[in-house]
């Protein structure tokens, strides 16, 4: 039997009911213990690393898991972390940066609703995600409610519903179908083949700013003052950016020429931004901005603050951001994977 690591962080997961509402009370041998039909599956150890709500989920977090997952790859055919929702999606970004090519299964779980209630899509997910951490396939991945997505594309787009993630731009890597790990066809052939080492070293000095109409410029002014490194604007549509009445150019010009690294994307989660199209693209692509092209915003701010823990300089945070890491799967050369078709 494959020998699998299972990292408990906290989430919903892991909540009970308390006097201030649900709180991360159980640990993973709590969990492991409501779901006996894993021992069917895989050894199991166990490490409780943290135990919090992911919404008070730091960058330092990120680099705490990433360095227990590092340290124990050797000694893993996989490793299952359960997490959070609210946050998974960053965190799984994070560490599909931080972690660099991984040669085995690194999977982010979680789930709705606590693992102590009675109808809970946490034992679902967390047998799925010991299935994935078995498998073949290589990388960084949330599972939840029987997909299987890359890290990097992977986004919460629910607030309730156990189909709470998606793969944003990108075909999910498999399915979880009756106890079985089902591969896309075709999902390998596309992805990056940058090779990149371990490095956990990043920046939290980032600033997310989605415009609305009526954006006042002088916002750029307050988030320099605060110490800011890089920002992510989501734009308008395309990632159009107004360059009229209450006009954003100027003040991201100033910015970038004091050495701010920018990215623009769009608000839209779906079909990925083209600064190119409209006028309100082109002027702020001429100013020397990096385009967002159809990355999640999560992968985005997570990759920028990797990007900054390397480089400060604005040239060389230009060419990290634009250097295809994350969307890597390694595959073994001689084996024979079941395939799905299509996306």
């Amino acid at each position: 039997m494959k020998k699998v690591l299972f990292i408990n962080t906290g989430g919903t997961i892991s909540s009970s009911y308390q006097e201030n509402g649900l709180t991360p009370t159980q640990s993973a041998e709590n969990i492991l213990a409501e779901i006996p039909e894993l021992k069917e599956i895989c050894e199991i150890d166990a490490h409780n690393l943290m135990s919090i709500d992911s919404t008070n989920t730091q960058p330092e977090d990120w680099a705490s898991i990433a360095r227990m997952v590092h340290r124990s790859l050797d000694q893993y055919d996989g490793i299952v972390i359960a997490h959070g929702t609210d946050t998974m999606a960053y965190t799984a970004s994070a560490l599909s940066f931080m972690l660099g090519t991984v040669d085995k299964p690194v999977v982010v779980t979680g789930s709705q609703v606590s693992i102590l209630a009675e109808h809970s899509d946490s034992k679902k997910n967390v047998i799925d995600s010991f299935l994935t951490a078995c498998g073949e396939v290589a990388g960084v991945f949330v599972v939840f409610n029987g997909k299987i997505i890359n890290g990097s594309r992977s986004s919460k787009i629910r607030t309730r519903s156990y189909n709470a993630f998606e793969s944003i731009n990108y075909p999910y890597i498999g399915l979880v179908e009756d106890g079985k790990v089902v591969y896309t066809e075709g999902v390998f052939a596309n992805r990056g083949t940058v090779l990149h080492p371990y490095n956990d070293v990043y920046a939290s000095e980032v600033f997310l700013l989605r415009l609305i109409p009526g954006t006042n410029p002088a916002i750029f002014d307050a988030i320099q003052g605060l110490g800011y490194k890089g920002i992510v604007i989501e734009g308008f549509g395309m990632g159009g950016v107004p360059f009229k009445e209450r006009s954003l150019i100027s003040k991201i010009e100033e910015l970038m020429k004091d050495g701010m690294s920018i990215v623009v994307t769009t608000q839209c989660p779906y079909e990925g931004g083209d600064l190119t199209i409209y006028e309100v693209g082109q002027k702020v692509l001429e100013k020397g901005v990096i385009p967002g092209y159809d990355m999640t915003t999560e992968a985005l701010v997570t990759k920028m603050m990797w990007a900054l823990g390397q480089t400060t300089d604005p040239a060389g945070v230009a060419k990290i951001m634009a250097t295809n890491y994350a969307d890597e799967v390694s595959l073994p050369t001689e084996i024979s994977l079941p395939v799905r078709k299509g996306g």
